[in-house]
């Protein structure tokens, strides 16, 4: 595998940017590529473009580099693109057009490559772990290591996903030999909520439905329910999770509302149904396991509509294991 060293020769301006929402993959390779590549370029410019992260992810160092505000004319000799196609980058994307030599590193079976260069690989547990292959092994240090690890954690749910793979605990290996406190690190940033946090949960876990013969599970979180509980959309990371852990079920969502008949949806599969597929016939995308998009309509007609393409995919599933 190249390393990303080759795709930069005579960059002396470089951009970072991820995802709208960003989630801890997302927030990490870019972090760990913003501190590789100021090791790799040290006379180069590196700025980093990206919504505001989650609260727990602030203890990255250098997470104040991130400018959340994108008002920039600027022409970039290279712009990276991490853990996304260019239909996510948001309010960077018009940055990323403009910039000279365009890098799109990612791992969502959905992305078709937006880039001069396109690393795209599927079968990665993670952005992190894939970035980590790119580097070269001398130039990493432990901040990198740290906000790599975080990283391949939050997207393989602490190496319990299926995306989990030899490789990715080979990496996890090579990556606590730096010697950072990693219990500390995950505690802090995947398992820890605010008081608020867990009162919205339990709200949601109790407004769940299971329907399909309870092999599917449902629940919603409205803007006035957001409202009185005081928390916003990355407050309600985790509820998805959950529900998709009650015994039994097959396939979790969880929406909550954005806009008037706007709601963000997540998914969740234990297996039998490829929710990266049903994500995307609603213009989203992701992983097989894990996936999301963005849907108009009332609760119950998305809920119509989604369980029209699962219940599919589970008599398919159920017509396999009867032959």
């Amino acid at each position: 595998m190249k390393r990303i060293s080759s795709e930069l020769k005579g960059a002396k301006t470089i951009a970072i940017s991820g995802h709208v929402r960003p989630d801890g993959d997302c927030v990490c390779s870019v972090m760990a590529l913003y501190h590789y590549l100021k090791k790799e370029l040290p006379e180069a410019k590196i700025d980093i473009y990206l919504e505001e992260p989650p609260a727990p992810l602030q203890i990255l160092e250098g997470i104040e580099e991130i400018k959340s505000t994108f008002n920039t004319d600027e022409i970039y000799d290279v712009f990276f693109a991490m853990d996304c196609n260019d239909d996510r980058l948001g309010d960077a994307l018009p940055i990323f057009r403009r910039a000279r030599r365009r890098i799109n590193i990612d791992h969502h079976i959905s992305n078709t490559g937006c880039g001069d260069v396109n690393i795209v690989e599927p079968e990665r547990s993670s952005t992190s772990e894939l970035l980590y292959d790119l580097m070269e092994p001398a130039l990493v240090d432990a901040e990198i290591a740290k906000a790599v690890y975080i990283g391949i954690a939050h997207d393989t749910g602490v190496f319990r996903y299926s995306n989990t793979s030899p490789h990715t605990m080979q990496i996890a290996a090579e990556l606590l030999k730096f010697g950072f406190d990693f219990s500390k690190l995950i505690e802090e940033t995947f398992y820890e909520k605010t008081y608020f946090q867990t009162q919205i949960m339990g709200r949601a876990i109790l407004g769940s439905v299971r329907f399909m013969d309870d092999r599917c599970i449902v629940s919603m979180v409205s803007r006035r329910m957001m409202e009185f509980y005081c928390v916003g959309p990355k407050d309600l990371d985790g509820i998805v999770n959950l529900l998709q852990g009650v015994k039994g079920v097959e396939c979790a969502i969880f929406m909550y509302e954005i806009g008037t008949l706007e709601y963000k949806v997540s998914m969740r599969s234990n297996g039998l149904v490829n929710v990266a597929q049903v994500a995307v016939k609603f213009g989203g995308g992701g992983h097989v396991r894990a996936a999301g998009c963005t849907m108009n309509g009332t609760y119950h007609d998305n809920i119509n509509n989604l369980s029209k393409e699962i219940a599919e995919q589970l008599e398919r599933a159920q017509t396999k294991e009867q032959e």
